[in-house]
């Protein structure tokens, strides 16, 4: 029992106790006298004090029983994807069977696939890592939310975009799976931002202006990446979010846009208000620039309403 409560960070189903010896008489006891505590109907923690997250997620999945695995925010959270794991605990769970109650705190999904995107070795039971970015792809409201799951999990280092598009062709239906299709070739180009994304689209693609190179390395001995850069019309584009406008990034891009200056390269910098807001006025910007340096191609407009003619 000592090591079944370690490998479950302290959590233990009523029935794993009796397996292993305990009687109902003890369990009363243990609870009786606060050495253990009932988490969920049937799910025990055998220690006092706070309960640590990857103690709560083994309590959701040992309640949901047999074949549950951790999913969704939850998932994403015990890999690295994303810093706050969210008010309820995901499972997903065969969808042969069903979860009679509800659960405080957690809430249950059903999956036909989840012997298949279940992860092999990883504790507590949870989702592979592409599966799990799937999954909130699928149950995003609206098309930022899939830009910062996919993105994120690449710019992490966290996976892959063929890892991903190897996923989502075993997948029949999943919602945005057009938006997602185009993305992931995107950002398998080099765009590793929701910023960088909507650059490459509605500033350079829907406006008609030459192609960048995208997450270029620059410098020797002291590297650094460039967002985008027009080689040819020596023309760098810095995409920054809060980031890099903070402590330490604040002077690392202002060091290089100096040797950029030196070098006789014009570097403009955008955020989100200006590539989000303004993107017509963004790609006027920058089809001023190229034009001056050399550019002999013509901007046009992306649709009605566009603000390029005018800009």
């Amino acid at each position: 029992m000592a090591e079944l409560l370690k490998l479950q960070q302290g959590v233990i189903l009523r029935s794993q106790a009796y397996d292993c010896g305990v009687t109902p008489e003890q369990l009363r006891w243990l609870l009786n006298s606060n050495r253990w505590r009932r988490i969920h109907a049937g799910v025990y923690a055998s220690f006092t004090g706070p309960l640590p997250f990857e103690s709560q997620v083994w309590a959701a999945v040992l309640r949901a029983g047999r074949g549950a695995v951790a999913s969704h925010r939850t998932a994403a959270y015990l890999d690295g994807v994303c810093d706050d794991p969210g008010d309820v605990i995901h499972v997903t769970v065969p969808a042969d069977r069903h979860v009679g109650s509800r659960i405080d705190g957690v809430r249950v999904h059903y999956s036909r696939h989840v012997h298949r995107t279940r992860h092999p070795t990883r504790l507590p039971p949870r989702t592979r890592l592409e599966e799990t970015v799937l999954d909130l792809v699928d149950s995003a409201p609206a098309a930022s939310e899939v830009e910062a799951w996919v993105t994120r999990a690449n710019q992490r280092r966290l996976t892959t975009p063929g890892r991903i598009a190897a996923a989502l062709r075993l997948r029949k239906r999943i919602r945005w799976r057009a938006m997602l299709e185009g993305m992931l070739t995107d950002v398998a180009a080099g765009a590793h931002s929701p910023l960088e994304l909507r650059h490459l689209r509605r500033v350079e693609r829907a406006h008609g202006l030459p192609r960048g190179t995208r997450q270029r390395r620059v410098g020797e001995r002291r590297a650094s990446w460039i967002d985008v850069d027009y080689d040819e019309y020596r023309l760098r584009i810095e995409l920054d979010g809060r980031i890099g406008h903070i402590e330490e990034g604040q002077f690392r891009d202002r060091r290089r846009d100096n040797r950029a200056t030196v070098d006789g390269r014009t570097v403009l910098r955008y955020g989100h208000a200006d590539i989000f807001g303004d993107p017509c006025g963004v790609a006027a910007e920058q089809a001023c620039v190229l034009a001056s340096r050399g550019w002999t191609g013509r901007i046009r407009p992306c649709g009605p309403g566009c603000t390029v003619a005018a800009a």
